[in-house]
């Protein structure tokens, strides 16, 4: 998502329409929400080019880090051995059990191959529960944009 918001404006109209819904909601969601987000996502924000990898750095100086903890650890595990998410969505796993451990709300993503899917949240939601955790509401931002 944070690179949604960072990314000069792309050419493609799918992209650039994310990009905008990003922006929207986040000019907004910053004032009416806790903002937060893992260091799987700070270690993802510093890949590849070291100008985008600053911006994208920048917006989430901020923002309150969220740790991996070995419940975490151990509930991406369980996500990825019951065969709900493949094992090459290893760090998908691993977002959704920090958001998920931490008791977030939310988590807001425009990965939806493997987290906000809606053919494994009710998948994800079960393994969460079976673990004793609530899991957050998993949507993209444009969910989140009240009109």
């Amino acid at each position: 998502m944070i690179s949604y918001l960072t990314a000069r404006p792309s050419r493609d109209v799918i992209a650039l329409a994310h990009q905008e819904l990003t922006r929207e909601w986040w000019r907004l969601a910053v004032s009416e929400f806790d903002m937060y987000a893992s260091r799987l996502v700070v270690a993802e924000a510093q890949l590849g080019d070291p100008d985008a990898s600053a911006a994208r750095l920048s917006i989430l100086a901020p923002v309150t880090l969220l740790s991996e903890t070995a419940e975490s650890r151990a509930l991406a595990s369980k996500l990825l051995a019951a065969g709900g998410l493949p094992r090459k969505a290893s760090s998908d796993a691993l977002h959704i059990a920090i958001a998920t451990v931490h008791g977030m709300d939310y988590l807001v993503t425009w990965n939806c191959k493997h987290i906000a899917n809606a053919r494994i949240l009710r998948f994800v939601m079960e393994k969460c529960r079976q673990s004793n955790f609530e899991p957050p509401i998993i949507c993209t931002p444009e969910e989140l944009i009240e009109e």
